[in-house]
């Protein structure tokens, strides 16, 4: 049987989510914690204008990335999972960051079919392009997107992406091993001829 097509996001899905919190509180004297991180939207929670933190970003993103750490149990579950099924990982970083983020990924031993840097959140036509059978991420906002296109979601459970609603496409899920136990059900399931997953 066909491999499943496994779309994967890059920061704080496979990296810690606040892997970049020590450094942003440094630089504009702020004091978050991770339980304060209750938004996507950084620079509302630091209490500066969107284009200081991305001054910031552009000064800081490439040691940022670099120092990332890894996620709880995602290079063992990407592992496993890559050895039945095909990883493609999919992130709204620039194109100017591949090479921190391939090095960073070889760094971790994290195996994969390819690597897509689209300098947007919109990763829904990238999806389309992979046939994504699954996409997993930590975004809210790109969940509820690849969702609403008809794709099957897992979302990484993290204090900014609870304050929603979500669809049948998407399931929250508390942590890597519960993916893996998620995508390893269905991939049981399609071989007795089942067509469709739900995620409820």
């Amino acid at each position: 049987m066909d491999k499943l097509q496994i779309c994967v996001d890059i920061d704080g899905t496979v990296t810690e989510p606040f892997y970049w919190l020590d450094r942003a509180n440094a630089h504009f004297k702020a004091n978050l914690r991770p339980e304060d991180v209750v938004k996507y939207e950084i620079h509302e929670l630091l209490g500066v204008e969107e284009e200081d933190y991305m001054r910031f970003y552009r000064e800081q993103g490439r040691l940022l990335h670099r120092e990332a750490r890894v996620r709880l149990g995602a290079r063992e579950a990407v592992s496993r999972l890559h050895s039945r099924h095909s990883i493609h990982f999919v992130t709204a970083r620039h194109p100017d960051m591949e090479d921190v983020s391939r090095e960073w990924l070889s760094r971790h031993k994290f195996p994969m079919d390819s690597l897509h840097h689209l300098a947007s959140h919109d990763k829904v036509e990238k999806a389309r392009e992979l046939e994504a059978d699954f996409f997993i991420e930590d975004s809210l906002s790109n969940a509820l997107q690849l969702g609403e296109a008809g794709f099957q979601v897992l979302l990484l459970d993290c204090s900014y992406n609870r304050h929603a609603p979500l669809p049948e496409t998407v399931l929250r899920v508390g942590h890597w091993f519960q993916i893996l136990r998620t995508i390893g059900d269905w991939d049981r399931l399609r071989k007795r001829g089942a067509t469709r997953f739900r995620c409820r």
